[in-house]
């Protein structure tokens, strides 16, 4: 299928009709939530939550006009991708405390009438969360095939599950953790400190042409330093100078690392607002799904499949984070699967890595099923037949089961040459004095996992495939190691 772009998109926007309560107590009323939505409408079972990193926003994909590049997260969302819009109804929401259209520091607080500045209550990721929750309820969508998100957005995916157990399926958490940790906060505090001790910030009460964009653009610097890794660096940068040929021995920009740091620094001060920056980095530094100090007993209640996924090179949420919450998963019994992502671009891989993504996200959230590699319209055989002619047919097709119809088309048994050989040995002569008759079977929508563990459970290495009765195709242990090999 070819992967495609879901072309043009606007931003829309929902106000909840019910006051939004937090975890500290504070009500926040008339809050606004800006979405996206992208694909095939809403439906039980179709619809796909997309939740953003901390600079992130509802525009996950396609193009706005103007625009200069594609959603956050085109790579992923469009017909043919992982997040295929063919198949799925994808929503992508701006968290409450952001500045790209949901309520935060920046909206007019409707009991003033001015912008609530640092009157805007602290919010949570749990919060977030809730206010997303409201959303969809009110836009009459009860439940979800999945919620998915890296970094920030995986710490929301995961609190989903733990918030609202069951009302999502599916749980995708990439580059993220189960709790903030001391260096998470460190570097949190350290970019609030940024923006906070610039003159203009004002207590938070800046006039919107007077900024601290200075401590706006110092935070966003050092926060990129963690996105990276110490390879991409020593790759995309190295030791070169920046329009130079030699040092200058004074402290202007001379390298080419700064000179990025410094073009990342002014380019996000044009898109966000500096209260936002201390509002969610501190969202972050609150956020831990522990219960008792025991990620096992935060996740203990959940009730979904999980997709956990980590970057090799992610010194910022580096993959020991992601595997002690497949370990507290594993613990409860819960259906996790966990991947290493293998990349060099360290933190950001989450959002570069398009081919590994797709393909684990993709497998996830559409598994192969049985009908995608059984053998359709496989030999059977009449259980009126003869052990003879029963042998010659597998012999003949090289084949070990045959499965063996009723007269009217439908399932009788199963029988395999070793049956037939036993059965020479006995000297029986007819199929139906030696054929297996309780016979397991698949459906032709059963996943892939699901089939192999019914022939390992049960140490056979076929299933027929079944629909209305009728052996629609064969499943055998080879088929799925030929797969696993090719994968």
């Amino acid at each position: 299928m070819m992967k495609g772009s879901v072309g043009d998109t606007t931003t829309q926007y929902h106000q909840l009709a019910a006051p939004l309560h937090l975890e500290s107590g504070a009500v926040l009323h008339d809050v606004t939530i800006a979405y996206e939505q992208y694909g095939t409408s809403p439906s039980p079972g179709n619809t796909i939550l997309v939740c953003h990193a901390l600079s992130g926003d509802a525009h996950a994909a396609g193009w706005h006009k103007g625009d200069k590049h594609p959603g956050w997260w085109d790579g992923i969302i469009g017909p043919g991708k992982a997040l295929d819009t063919d198949r799925y109804c994808i929503i992508a929401t701006n968290v409450i405390g952001g500045c790209k259209g949901s309520t935060g520091p920046a909206s007019i607080n409707p009991a003033t009438g001015m912008p609530y500045g640092t009157d805007f209550p602290v919010v949570t990721i749990r919060d977030m969360v809730a206010a997303q929750h409201q959303f969809l309820i009110e836009r009459g969508i009860t439940e979800l095939y999945a919620v998915i998100g890296g970094s920030m957005g995986g710490m929301q995916a995961l609190t989903w599950s733990v918030a609202f157990p069951g009302f999502a399926r599916r749980i995708v958490a990439i580059a993220a953790a189960g709790y903030s940790t001391p260096m998470h906060i460190a570097f949190g505090a350290v970019g609030r400190a940024a923006i906070m001790t610039d003159p203009a910030w004002k207590g938070g009460c800046y006039p919107a042409d007077e900024r601290p964009d200075h401590g706006l653009s110092l935070a966003r610097m050092i926060a990129h330093i963690t996105y990276l890794s110490d390879q991409s660096m020593h790759k995309k940068f190295g030791r070169r100078l920046q329009e130079k040929t030699e040092y200058g021995y004074g402290f202007e920009t001379e390298f080419s690392v700064e000179s990025y740091l410094k073009h990342q620094g002014s380019s996000f001060v044009q898109r966000f607002d500096p209260n936002s920056y201390l509002y969610i980095t501190k969202a972050i530094d609150y956020y831990d799904l522990t219960k008792n100090g025991s990620l096992s007993e935060g996740f203990a209640d959940t009730d979904a499949k999980f997709l956990i996924l980590s970057v090799s090179t992610d010194w910022l949420y580096p993959p020991y984070l992601s595997e002690e919450i497949v370990m507290a998963l594993n613990s409860t019994g819960k259906d996790v699967q966990y991947t290493e992502v293998m990349s060099g671009y360290g933190h950001d891989g989450f959002l570069l890595e398009d081919d590994q993504m797709n393909y684990l996200i993709g497998r996830f959230l559409t598994p192969l099923t049985v009908a995608d590699i059984m053998i359709r319209d496989p030999p059977v055989i009449c259980s009126c037949a003869t052990i003879r002619a029963t042998a010659q047919a597998m012999i003949e097709r090289e084949i070990n089961h045959l499965p063996i119809l009723h007269a009217d088309g439908t399932l009788e048994g199963i029988v395999t040459s070793w049956d037939i050989a036993k059965a020479v040995a006995g000297e029986h002569e007819m199929l139906a004095e030696i054929m297996t008759r309780d016979v397991l079977c698949a459906s032709p929508g059963d996943t892939l996992r699901e089939a192999a563990r019914i022939l390992d459970q049960h140490h056979i290495s076929a299933l027929p495939v079944v629909e209305d009765g009728r052996v629609v195709g064969m499943l055998t242990s080879e088929l799925l190691s030929n797969m696993a090999e090719r994968n």
